[in-house]
């Protein structure tokens, strides 16, 4: 008899424990009111299944973990961010729960009520959690990743280094109105990133680790509460030291300003205003001097750190100093061997390299309208985006340059449309092009943005090969600087 109850007991234990098996396999690990939509609705015959999911945009909604893995457009998801997570768009026939995007999911069959929808938006505003309440990329706080500002949207767009899929959308600014981040740059030990804005005096300050918010920085008297009438806006581009510790920051106006900050503290150090149009900003290897591109002349001035006296160079050999716009140098960067710098010259089409030492000059052609220009020390090569070429190759609109370290040869490169911000991932050898898009003329974009724009795109290119890779990934609107956490 007692071994009859034994058996019997060990049937039923198995018993359950296979119809739990069961019911995590039909649910995918989602949490199960979720699963129930996703499994039954969503990841069906024909559809986003794993039979299916290729012929369905990529998306495979049949688990928890195949969600994440990403679209032909990128992440249909993302955690905490219902209204960048397009997948919400296609499943949404209420205009008050968010952005509509055609054709309405599931295709061919009843919409979804209002209260399921409700359901998906909510979930995904707390994470997108499985069932076990674990939310995707928060395993790892020192995850390699990269940084994009979207110029249209008031956010930063923060991609994993090893899927290149877009992980998460960080809201930035602190007014009502439009801030408009306009670069975002990750200190060299890669435990802050940093963004400026076109619409705000401040600079902010965030942790790579979880992305969190840490502060704000003032850029000008005014921001820092001082009884001062001077103030910054447009702020443009910034430099930080290699210590992490201190930044300059400059603002791109006719009368424009330079703030040199503490990072650690959040505090204004110092500000000096009326440059003429000063955009580019880099340091020499000993970090005692600033050198800054007046974009509508043909100059660079130099700054000590302290902001007690300025010298002008200018980059064009026999000429004077003059602010008419005869070169308008955009953005500059220190050469590796540290005793030049170069300058790219949009009206001339050129890179120009200004020895440190004697101020001699030295021209190399570009491609149409060269703005960034980046550096990647495992490949040894410059990267030059001008997006406004379309001439290099027929019915495009933005060609990559790439230089070998001695700027002696030079390879054209078809990516994106509007391609401006170029980020070096060396641990990936990837470079990462992020393409504006904001033209009428560029690719219809796959999904409806949030902000009423035109979404942009994200590109890779090979660096070793300099062939572009077939991932194509959509972002939020006017993708315009991107950084990778080193």
């Amino acid at each position: 008899m007692l071994k009859q109850l034994i058996y019997s007991f060990a049937c039923i234990l198995i018993f359950l424990s296979c119809k739990k098996d069961i019911g995590q396999v039909n649910f995918g690990d989602y949490p199960i009111d979720i699963g129930k939509i996703m499994v039954t609705k969503c990841a069906t015959s024909g559809c986003h299944n794993d039979k299916s999911y290729k012929g369905a945009a990529g998306l495979n909604l049949s688990s928890w973990q195949k969600l994440f893995e990403g679209t032909n457009n990128g992440s249909a998801v993302i955690p905490y961010s219902s209204k960048f997570s397009y997948f919400c768009n296609f499943i949404n026939t209420y205009s008050d729960l968010g952005p509509i995007s055609e054709p309405t999911m599931p295709l061919n069959d009843d919409k979804l009520s209002r209260e399921e929808v409700k359901l998906v938006i909510d979930w995904i505003n707390a994470g997108a959690p499985d069932g076990n309440g674990n939310v995707k990329w928060a395993d790892d706080p020192l995850r390699k990743k990269v940084y994009a500002v979207n110029q249209g949207c008031d956010v930063v767009t923060v991609i994993d280094s090893e899927t290149q899929l877009p992980i998460r959308y960080i809201q930035v600014g602190n007014k009502p109105g439009p801030d408009t981040p306009h670069s975002v740059r990750v200190s060299p030990d890669g435990q802050y990133w940093y963004v400026v804005f076109i619409n705000n005096n401040i600079m902010q300050k965030f942790r790579c680790s979880d992305d969190s918010y840490v502060g704000d920085i003032p850029l000008s008297p005014k921001a820092a509460g001082q009884s001062a009438t001077i103030d910054g806006f447009d702020w443009n581009t910034m430099f930080i030291t290699k210590d992490g510790k201190k930044a300059y920051c400059v603002s791109w106006v006719q009368s424009g300003r330079v703030a040199a900050v503490d990072l650690v503290n959040r505090k204004l150090l110092h500000f000096l205003p009326n440059l003429n149009f000063p955009h580019g900003v880099a340091m020499n290897f000993s970090e005692n001097m600033l050198y800054i591109t007046s974009q509508t002349g043909n100059y660079l001035t130099a700054i000590d750190t302290g902001f007690t006296g300025t010298t002008e160079y200018s980059l064009e050999p026999a000429m004077p100093v003059n602010y008419n716009s005869s070169l308008d140098m955009h953005e500059i960067i220190l050469t590796p061997d540290t005793l030049s710098l170069l300058v790219t010259c949009q009206k001339t089409n050129q890179i120009r390299k200004f020895d440190l030492a004697d101020q001699q000059v030295t021209v190399y052609n570009t491609a149409f309208y060269p703005q960034e220009i980046v550096y990647s020390e495992s490949t040894q090569q410059y990267f030059v985006s001008c997006p406004y070429d379309s001439t290099t190759f027929p019915n495009s609109m933005g060609v990559v340059t790439a230089f070998n370290k001695q700027l002696s040869s030079s390879t054209n490169i078809k990516v994106g449309y509007q391609p401006h911000g170029i980020g070096v991932d060396e641990n990936k050898k990837i470079l990462y092009v992020v393409s504006r898009n904001i033209l009428t003329s560029g690719p219809t974009p796959h999904h409806t943005n949030v902000c009423g724009n035109r979404n942009g795109f994200l590109n890779l290119i090979d660096m070793q090969s300099l062939k572009v890779l077939p991932k194509k990934f959509e972002l939020s609107s006017d993708p315009y600087f991107v950084f990778a956490r080193p």
